[in-house]
């Protein structure tokens, strides 16, 4: 009886400061009078940005996957495209020039048509902004070559769009599919100038309609979108930090759907008949990076190996409460050209101070863990795994301090190259191994100051092969080259990989067609919420 009035209590608190929070969410999927059907969405970090070109982290590309259409999209299941903006294309067998067909019917939120024209003025804003980082990373941009492999974009009829390459480039149709690449309003953009990322105009299902930092972003139903209307009429984002205040709020009915579950509430929310668990399909990976740019032990390869040596893999996976696996190459087992002959580094105690002391290291030395305070769909519980790591390298005479930030605060520090050791994890892009391995691992994303590859790890050798495998068209010589660009990973040791997970979400069971995406995010036109 105790248990029951401390749990009724627990829902009323949670109930009541989701009142004080945000008013907009007093009346989620409840008819309003007129049936409007709204979802709620509660996550544990507010999204940075909301123009697609400028960021990398999830919650900002999950809304602007709404707002935005890219010239192709995902099919629903996979990462095979589909017609979004473009109905055709084709390319020529030198694989240097594609041409694609537009809708001609399509209007930007702002009430502007859409035409090759803007196609053309996106792809120009991208090539001259060094903030787009996304397109240095699958295009090979630099401040020296801010067009990359993209040589010209030109319109040859009014919905006609030219793409010519100067390298052919195997990812690149599923590469236009990614949210950041989205089609922004150029009207939209002469209009706010630099404050047009916290005003987005799209052409995608939902509109842009208010934003209240570190508490909510409200999108409204697009009645005129090309494709399939939205069943919902209102999504509203909302920012909860801490995992079981969120499904709380999820049990007292404030919010719809979550994402950022505890594993241990996943027993609860499956024997709940309110409730249900939906699992994303795992194409990610969660890892250490050891920064090699800082000098001193990270530096070398005998250290990097004995630390993956005195990490206890099985112990750490255990926080993931069976909702992660343990990793051993950058890419995750569910993506072709997965080197699963590689043998992962076992737990060896001794063997790592072996190692330690043939580098010069036999009394240990004191360095820093970065790690971030907020969940993330590779990492529930960052914090209690940094401790643990904390725990195991003590072992082995490594003193470790942890410093916790806020995801914001995280991402800049790693991107600038501050940190000795720091955890990140990568969701999947496009399916294609190329945006785990170039993207996290290649020498020309070490750039200090937007550094995907944040162990700044600049192997001549992974560069080549990497190269040579962006130009190779046929997959089955493409994934040799992946299988071996692995071996010399793993030997050089930049990472230690930690899991790919299945990241659970909870949600009422009145939300149906909810089809979560292995890229980390989907656009919610396709669901609805049953009355």
């Amino acid at each position: 009886m105790k248990k029951r009035y401390l749990f009724m209590l627990l829902i009323i608190v949670a109930m009541i400061l989701s009142a004080c929070g945000d008013s907009t969410s007093k009346s989620n999927n409840k008819d309003n009078g007129g049936g409007e059907k709204t979802l709620v969405f509660g996550r544990g970090a507010d999204s940075i940005q909301l123009d697609p070109s400028k960021v990398t982290d999830g919650e900002s590309i999950y809304v602007t996957n709404q707002i935005y259409d890219t010239l192709v999209r995902y099919v629903e299941e996979n990462t095979e495209v589909k017609p979004a903006l473009a109905t055709e294309w084709n390319v020529t067998d030198d694989g240097l020039v594609w041409t694609f067909q537009l809708r001609d019917d399509v209007k930007f939120h702002d009430g502007t048509d859409f035409t090759a024209e803007d196609v053309v003025y996106n792809f120009e804003r991208w090539t001259t902004s060094a903030e787009f980082t996304y397109y240095g990373y699958m295009f090979g941009a630099s401040e020296d070559d801010m067009g990359g492999i993209i040589e010209k974009v030109e319109a040859t009829g009014d919905y006609e769009v030219q793409i010519t390459l100067s390298e052919p480039n195997a990812p690149f149709l599923q590469t236009l599919a990614m949210p950041p690449f989205g089609i922004a309003s150029p009207d939209a953009i002469e209009e706010h100038g630099d404050n047009y990322f916290k005003n987005p105009v799209g052409t995608g299902p939902f509109v842009f309609k208010e934003w209240v930092p570190d508490d909510s972003i409200t999108l409204t139903k697009n009645e005129d979108y090309f494709g399939e209307v939205a069943k919902i009429d209102k999504v509203i984002f909302r920012v909860i930090p801490d995992n079981g205040a969120r499904f709380m709020e999820l049990q007292a009915g404030t919010i719809d759907i979550m994402e950022g579950l505890n594993p241990q509430d996943i027993a609860t929310a499956e024997g709940d008949d309110a409730l249900q668990i939906i699992r994303r399909p795992s194409m990610n990976v969660s890892y250490m990076a050891m920064n090699m740019d800082k000098g001193g032990p990270m530096s070398d390869k005998l250290v990097r190996q004995a630390i993956n040596m005195a990490i206890n893999k099985d112990e750490l996976i255990a926080l993931y409460e069976g909702v992660g696996k343990e990793a051993k190459n950058p890419i995750p087992p569910s993506l072709w050209g997965f080197n699963d002959d590689i043998e992962p580094y076992a737990y060896d105690v001794e063997k790592a101070k072996a190692l330690l002391a043939e580098a010069g290291y036999a009394d240990g030395f004191d360095i820093t863990l970065h790690t971030f305070s907020n969940p993330r769909p590779y990492m529930p519980q960052p914090k209690l795994a940094a401790q643990a790591i904390a725990e195991m390298l003590k072992e082995v005479n490594i003193n470790v301090e942890i410093t916790e930030s806020d995801w914001d605060t995280h991402l800049a520090t790693v991107e600038n190259g501050e940190h000795d050791m720091a955890f990140l994890g990568w969701t999947g892009d496009n399916g294609d191994p190329d945006n785990f391995l170039y993207v996290l691992l290649d020498k020309d994303n070490a750039t200090v100051g937007s550094a995907g590859n944040i162990a700044f790890y600049k192997s001549d050798e992974v560069h080549d092969i990497l190269k040579a495998a962006q130009v190779e068209m046929d997959q089955d010589k493409r994934t040799e080259l992946y299988l071996k660009v692995q071996e010399i990973i793993h030997e050089d040791a930049p990472w230690v990989p930690i899991a790919h997970t299945t990241p659970p979400l909870a949600a009422k069971s009145s939300v149906v067609d909810f089809v979560p995406h292995p890229t980390g995010s989907e656009p919610f036109n396709l669901l609805d919420i049953k009355k």
